[in-house]
């Protein structure tokens, strides 16, 4: 039955009832369990829910018409008052008890077996009671049913029902879960009140209506909207002489009453009660069927059964799926945290092949991966019409409809926190690149022209690009352009900004025809490799410009090396106006300016006459501004002595980047409730700032501020806004412009392009699509208004952009206890976007404001951006790797798959692609640059020289034509190959798949060997409550 999966499973994938309604009479009873293969235990019943196997289907559509279950234990314990039912576990993904001393709920875990206890389960289902569908309205109605319909053979007395009616309607006792505020007041109120009571009497029956327990409970907030409950209630008693079980599933979800710890619709029932000295043994069964009910493919056979056969050959395919620990080699009394990932439904029905069940050697997320590799870019927005401006009209087609939620969808708390942050790292862009175009190009451009530019481009782009989340900035590349062609002009006495004017009609034509013809379309020739490559060097610039922007401080406010403690009352300073240009110290001034250093005064009344050798005619008082606007000089040994700003502003640096860090995990902690981590964590970057503001406020020290034009004039007099395209320059420069503008046409394609792919990756989970060619279009557009105007030339801000998406994800508010937030998404919208750049703008008005913001402060947000975006990316990881001994090596997928010296030799080769463009873009060979990008595409294309094709889907991504016509060989050899694939990794039905002699090497393999030993065993865990990807390591290694 195993073999036949694939073909039953994808049949099954075509049911379309809902789980939660009855199958239909005269549907096959045989069906249900080819979809998850036959069963190593010998059983001639008939399997019966085929279309359990549409539940992979149905989850990776979304379409999950299962509610979840709430799922709770009960057991009998005998009191001085009498028999009393207890709550003792209760479980939605994982399970959590209570601990001994009955106050206290344990951490989520993951549940751990005794395979024992699931045989005795099997054999209890097999012979006890067994009600399908049953219709009930109360839960005395539903005992009264299963205890009047046991088999002839196992009826019960009268005068025994009587009492196991009575037992079983008695009210249990909940352990709710209380909040902080309620805990704090009954322990204020118990010494006053005695013993609170939170439960009913013993020997009270089951309300029919829910009690204020239920409703005060704040475990519902855990649970998410639309679940059912499934009670479970087990112990011995001493009037039975052999067990009683029962299975019930109702055929509607009803509420019955005050039985469950919350008050949810309950669907399923199971009782176990026997006779005494095995209160161990039940509790153990009452957990086996916990764990079953808890997982979801036996929880959609549990509801499409229609025979007893078919819970038992569920149970049985639950069981193939198990792995068993050793006795002897852990700690059964461990808990087993939940694991970060767990693997979706789609890919548990296809990662056991019968063909390779057997090697468990950590591959089994290969069947599971396939459907991933193809290209990642390869999809709607990509593909060709065959007509001019084909892919535009389909890309305004695409994003008119959500024109209107990109507004609506602004309204959330989490884009304001997202509008601060990301304005603050564009003012900060802005003025650094603006400083730095200043310098380069006479003032031509600089921070104003900055300023309005950004304003400018980025609320056009925002308002009419594809993809509004992505941030318009100047960036280095531009930047280095921007040097080379003002150098340029200068050489040949040419007017820049004419030249450049040209040059930027020529790519703005350039850009259209690359729209018109659809050249977007070669996006999907950059892979993993190219956007990595890129992404790594922009993110290097902002790390690298952030320190060194700081270690300028030592410049502008030097340190004092030869300040000693005991000369202190030799050091003064005066201001000599008596003799200009006269200094017996040689002390040059020109340092002490700096970033607006501080005032200090420059009379000594006590200073030695030695330091001044002519008398000073200088009145008392004066400070250092006004001594050097009089045309003084000041004398002495301290006048350059700026105390503990370098220091300081170090301190800042620092502090806010580590306090960003921290604040954006304080998400995962485990202080304070979920809201206010989420809280923290959304604002991290402005808690951040307004922390470090308010230490360099309270200190008082004068460190470099944030300071923003506060007048809408040229930066240099000599141009104005508008530049005229002839007059200056010869009239056939026009035409000679066109050849640098392909250099900048192919940097602007790249640079824009390579931004866009890595945006808009499946990951992100984007809803509302792409806009490669509306967006290259809009850049097109820009280019032509800047370029007219005289303002700095904007294309996407890799850097920025990424850390403006992280600021808007999206995650589940509910998670289930020991269940990570899920993440839903991204906050697509356009307002954040337009409300930073429209703040740009006016932020030449807010100079009052910004002044307070210390520079070092906005330095610590940027090597934040950078370090962020480098921490995002493979090459990262696989850099660690270089340094890191195998077996301390992460589980990671592409290790399972691809030999470590083929994964080194990849990593060595993007390390030295990335050399060279740092190389380039910061020598005079710059110009070329842009061509080195492209190359990037060729550099990946000739890897497949040195790589298998399997190799590179796994540790990149296949070009567009690589899957398609060598990937069926490679399937065909996998298949041939049959289990010797498996050995190796590359049987997995992957392109390029091979034998193991590819795998075999030197020492250099032998941690990947020790890696890819048969799994770890593990005591019968539920197939769903951990992820292989993050098996175990043993530490002995």
């Amino acid at each position: 039955m195993r073999a036949h999966m694939p073909r039953v499973a994808g049949a099954a994938l075509q049911e379309a009832d809902a789980c939660s309604q009855p199958r239909p009479e005269g549907s096959n009873p045989e069906a249900p369990y080819q979809a998850f293969g036959c069963s190593i235990f010998p059983s001639s019943m008939a399997p019966a829910a085929e279309q359990a196997g549409a539940a992979p289907q149905r989850e990776e559509q979304g379409d999950t018409t299962c509610p979840l279950l709430f799922i709770q234990l009960n057991q009998l314990f005998s009191t001085p008052a009498g028999l009393e039912w207890r709550e003792t576990a209760r479980w939605i993904k994982f399970e959590e008890k209570v601990e001994d001393g009955g106050m206290r709920w344990s951490a989520p875990h993951v549940p751990a077996l005794s395979l024992h206890s699931l045989f005795q389960l099997r054999n209890y289902l097999q012979k006890g009671t067994m009600l399908l569908d049953l219709d009930a309205l109360s839960f005395k109605e539903v005992i009264g049913t299963a205890l009047s319909g046991q088999p002839e053979e196992a009826e019960l007395r009268p005068e025994l029902r009587e009492r196991l009616a009575a037992l079983l309607l008695r009210q249990p006792r909940h352990q709710p879960t209380k909040s902080l505020l309620q805990l704090l007041a009954e322990l204020v109120l118990s010494p006053c009140q005695g013993k609170a009571k939170s439960w009913s009497e013993p020997g009270a029956q089951v309300s029919e209506t829910p009690l204020k327990e239920q409703l005060r409970n704040q475990f519902k907030k855990k649970v998410p909207l639309g679940a059912e409950a499934a009670h479970i209630a087990v112990g011995e008693v001493d009037f039975l002489e052999k067990p009683f079980t029962a299975f019930i599933r109702l055929r509607q979800g009803v509420a019955l009453g005050s039985l469950a710890e919350v008050a949810l619709p309950s669907r399923f029932l199971f009782i176990l009660l026997g006779p005494r000295a095995k209160a161990k043994a039940y509790h153990e069964v009452g957990r086996a069927m916990a764990t079953l009910l808890m997982d979801e493919l036996f929880q959609w056979v549990a509801r499409q059964a229609e025979h007893r056969e078919d819970l038992i050959a569920g149970m049985e395919a639950f069981l193939d799926e198990l792995t068993v620990l050793p006795p002897g080699k852990w700690d059964p009394s461990a808990r087993i945290p939940p694991p970060n990932c767990l693997p979706s439904l789609h890919r548990r029905t296809t990662m056991h092949p019968p063909d390779r069940q057997s090697h468990g050697n950590g591959d089994m997320a290969a069947a599971g991966d396939k459907a991933g590799l193809g290209h990642p870019h390869s999809r709607e927005e990509l593909e060709r019409t065959g007509r001019l401006f084909g892919g535009l009209l389909r890309d305004i087609r695409r994003k008119a409809p959500w024109y209107g939620s990109d507004f609506s969808d602004a309204l959330h708390p989490q884009c304001l926190s997202a509008v601060l942050y990301i304005y603050l790292a564009t003012v900060t862009n802005a003025i650094t690149f603006g400083g730095m175009l200043g310098d380069a190009t006479a003032n031509m451009q600089g921070v104003l022209e900055s300023f309005l530019g950004t304003a400018f481009a980025g609320s056009i782009f925002c308002l009419f690009s594809g993809q509004p989340l992505t941030i318009l900035s100047s960036t280095g590349p531009v930047l280095v352009f921007e040097r080379l062609l003002f150098s340029f002009s200068q050489e040949h006495s040419l007017d820049y900004l004419e030249f450049r004017l040209w040059i930027g009609l020529w790519v703005a034509f350039f850009g259209i025809i690359l729209v018109a013809t659809e050249a977007s379309h070669l996006v999907r020739y950059f892979t993993r490799f190219t956007e990595e490559g890129f992404c790594a060097l922009i993110s290097l610039i902002f790390i690298y410009d952030s320190l060194k922007k700081m270690l300028s401080l030592a410049d502008a406010f030097p340190i004092n090396w030869q300040y000693r403690l005991d000369n202190v009352t030799s050091y003064s300073c005066i201001c000599n106006l008596s003799r200009p240009g006269h200094s017996s110290t040689g002390n040059d001034t020109g340092g002490a300016r700096g970033w607006g250093g501080p005032e200090v005064s420059v009379h000594d009344a006590s200073s030695p006459p030695a330091l001044s050798p002519q008398p000073p005619t200088t009145p008392a008082g004066l400070s250092r501004t006004q001594c050097l606007r009089r045309g003084g000089h000041l004398l002495g040994t301290s006048c350059q002595y700026v105390p503990d700003v370098t220091l300081l502003s170090f301190l800042l640096f620092g502090g806010t980047f580590l306090s960003c860090t921290a604040l954006k995990h304080f998400r995962s902690s485990r202080y304070f409730p979920a809201a206010v981590r989420k809280l923290v964590s959304d604002f991290a970057v402005i808690l951040a700032i307004l922390a470090s503001c308010a230490i360099d406020a309270t200190l008082g020290l004068e460190t470099p501020k944030l300071l923003v034009p506060n007048e809408l004039k040229p930066t240099n007099p000599a141009r104005g806004w508008i530049i005229f395209p002839f007059g200056a320059n010869p009239w056939w420069i026009c035409l000679m412009s066109a050849v640098p503008a392909v250099l900048v046409t192919i940097l602007i394609f790249m640079d824009q392009q390579i931004t866009a792919v890595i945006l808009n990756r499946r990951e992100y989970k984007l809803q509302k699509g792409a806009g490669f060619h509306l967006d290259l279009l809009c850049v097109s557009f820009l280019m032509v208004v800047t370029s007219v105007t005289g303002l700095p030339w904007y294309v996407s801000a890799t850097v920025i952009s990424l850390a403006h998406m992280e600021s808007l994800r999206k995650e589940s508010a509910i998670s289930a206890p020991g269940e990570h937030p899920k993440f839903l998404g991204i906050r697509e919208q356009r307002l954040t976007g337009l409300a930073v750049f429209v703040l740009t703008g006016v932020s030449v008005f807010m100079a009052p404001v910004l002044k307070h913001i210390p520079m070092p402060v906005l330095y610590g947000v940027f090597l934040h951006m950078g370090v962020a975006a480098l921490n995002s990316i493979q090459l990262t990881d696989r850099v660690r790797l270089l340094l890191m001994p195998a077996k301390h090596q992460p589980d990671l997928a592409y290790l399972r798959h691809v030999p470590l010296r083929r994964v080194h030799l990849f990593t060595v080769i993007q390390l030295l692609c990335l050399a060279l463009l740092w190389v380039l873009k910061s020598t005079m060979a710059a110009i070329i640059f842009p061509v080195m990008l492209l190359a990037l595409v060729g550099i990946r294309k000739g890897l497949e020289r040195i790589f298998s094709l399997n190799d590179l889907s796994r540790l990149d991504s296949l070009l567009p034509g690589d899957g398609a016509e060598r990937g069926r060989p490679g399937r065909r050899r996998a298949a041939e190959s049959g289990s010797e694939g498996v050995g190796d990794g590359r049987g997995a039905g992957l392109p390029g798949g091979g034998g193991r002699g590819r795998r075999g090497g030197g020492a250099g393999d032998s941690g990947a060997r020790a890696r890819r030993q048969p799994r770890a065993p593990l005591v019968p865990l539920p197939r769903q409550s951990w992820c292989r990807a993050e098996r175990p390591r043993s530490t002995s290694r």
